[in-house]
């Protein structure tokens, strides 16, 4: 189990590496969690032990997000005075994200000649 989690935080390193001395905007984090799923798909599989780590992390992950609040509570101050701000910024990317996901969804309608399927393709 060590040795899974010590893979994970590996990947999670060199992700960390390659985005700071690249200077890319891509957070390394993504990075390492891109590196993971090459590794697993050059492997051909999952190991147990990291599937084991994997279940482990996810059925705890609630305690991960504690950070995240407590460094809320510290920036109160901070985010009653730019609530506006916060919110137009949330609820317009996600109207955005909404947007994207239609588009996408069409195009690849389109490409797959799903919108092309006859009316009465569904009728008993």
């Amino acid at each position: 189990m060590i040795a899974a989690l010590m893979g994970l935080l590996a990947c999670q390193l060199a992700g960390e590496l390659i985005a700071r001395l690249l200077s890319l905007p891509i957070p390394g984090p993504v990075l390492g969690t891109i590196l993971l799923f090459l590794a697993l798909l050059a492997r051909g599989k999952v190991p147990e032990t990291m599937r084991d780590v994997a279940r482990t992390l996810l059925a705890n992950l609630s305690l991960l997000f504690v950070p995240a609040g407590v460094g809320i509570i510290q920036h109160l101050d901070r985010l009653r005075g730019e609530w506006l701000g916060i919110l137009a910024a949330v609820f317009g990317s996600t109207v955005l994200t909404m947007i994207v996901a239609v588009l996408v969804f069409r195009g690849v309608s389109r490409l797959t000649g799903a919108d092309r399927i006859s009316p009465d393709r569904g009728r008993a």
